[in-house]
């Protein structure tokens, strides 16, 4: 229940939402419309866990996704540049400026707190300075990366998208590929494992819980969006990265204790650097996805996205401390603030409401995180 908490959390709110909207939480449009509301959330959520584990924060997300956008419009605008180039420099921008941030933080040794609490201050003026007025953007081809879906290639099978189905059916085979493949990896080294029962359980709710999710999706008026895609891509990748490679081992170290991790050999201030750059490039995608939705370069995008972000991570079980966080928690924590969001306003809640309802949440569940930690320790002793 501790491991799964949050996941039970979401899978009540959705249900909760579900029956005080007369079950129009679930209308096949209103699922994909929620992907491509929390699109930003859910990119922006996966860097910032690392950031946190490594015992750091970046307040600077939301500024840098103001600012990159901003550039992206005029680039592909005012400059005439293809829409791939003007991504790809997006990115190469976010490159730049989690290098920038980065430098200070790892080798001036400056906490992040104030490194990038000032490059908040300094990439929204960089913002506004650049898109004074709202920039618009024509391109049916960048407007496609966030409003529209995949093409439906494989026609319908009944009422539902084909493109769709293959997709669900792909999610539930790698799912299922790498579940099997880690219990097999705990086998070969004797680790401890969880019961027959409670695996096959386990996996058959996800695989029941992507399969419903995809035939709403494949209900849905344009199928698969493209930025679930996108998000879906990220999301096994750092999985993979934090769960894998030699970079997401050290930055667990770090976060558990940087001292230790130091006498063990860990180049701390290189994943340091690392982290930030990550966290710029990720900003990037983010400001590619919302200017894309948006239609249009604006100053005041980004706007307490580096809350949300972090809100996220938190709601998902990342560790104020550091130390302990996945990217599966993070999306889970993204998707329950995005179906909080979805359900108050469909029944028509006020914004205000809205923001103090997710504030309770984050205050909740930070603080079912603390009592699970207490909860753990008396039993160990």
């Amino acid at each position: 229940m501790r491991q799964y908490g949050m996941l039970t959390i979401l899978v009540a709110i959705v249900v909760t939402f579900q029956v005080l909207t007369g079950g129009r939480l679930l209308y096949p449009d209103n699922v994909a419309a929620l992907v491509q509301q929390n699109a930003y959330v859910l990119i922006l959520a996966i860097g910032m866990v690392m950031v946190i584990v490594a015992q750091h924060i970046d307040l600077s997300v939301g500024s840098i996704v103001a600012c990159i956008g901003g550039y992206t419009a005029l680039m592909i605008t005012e400059w005439h540049w293809p829409w791939p180039l003007a991504v790809a420099a997006a990115v190469g921008v976010g490159v730049v400026i989690g290098c920038w941030q980065g430098f200070w933080i790892a080798y001036v040794g400056i906490p992040a707190f104030i490194v990038t609490l000032g490059g908040m201050l300094l990439f929204r003026g960089l913002a506004v300075l650049a898109v004074s007025q709202t920039v618009p953007v024509q391109d049916k081809g960048f407007g496609a990366i966030a409003a529209k879906s995949l093409p439906n290639a494989l026609g319908f099978v009944g009422d539902l998208d084909g493109m769709t189905l293959l997709v669900g059916g792909v999610a539930i085979a790698g799912l299922v590929l790498s579940q099997v493949r880690t219990r097999r990896e705990l086998i070969r080294y004797d680790l401890r494992l969880e019961p027959t029962a409670a695996f096959v359980g386990r996996l058959g709710v996800f695989s029941a819980l992507t399969a419903y999710i995809t035939y709403l999706l494949a209900g849905s008026t344009d199928g698969t969006p493209n930025v679930l895609v996108i998000v879906g891509a990220l999301v096994v990748l750092y999985t993979y990265v934090m769960g894998n490679t030699v970079f997401g081992r050290h930055i667990y170290a770090m976060g558990g204790n940087l001292a230790a991790a130091k006498l063990s050999g860990v180049k701390t201030r290189r994943v340091t650097f690392l982290i930030f750059v990550n966290m710029g490039v990720l900003a990037a995608i983010a400001a590619v996805v919302t200017t894309s939705r948006a239609g249009a370069g604006v100053a005041g995008a980004g706007t307490n996205y580096e809350l949300d972000a972090i809100a996220a991570a938190f709601i998902g079980g990342t560790a104020v401390t550091g130390g302990i966080g996945k990217i599966t928690g993070a999306v889970i924590g993204a998707l329950i603030m995005g179906v909080l969001n979805m359900g108050l306003s469909i029944l028509g809640a006020d914004a205000a409401w809205q923001q103090a309802i997710k504030g309770l949440v984050l205050i909740a569940a930070v603080a079912f995180d603390i009592v699970s930690k207490r909860l753990a320790k008396t039993e160990t002793s």
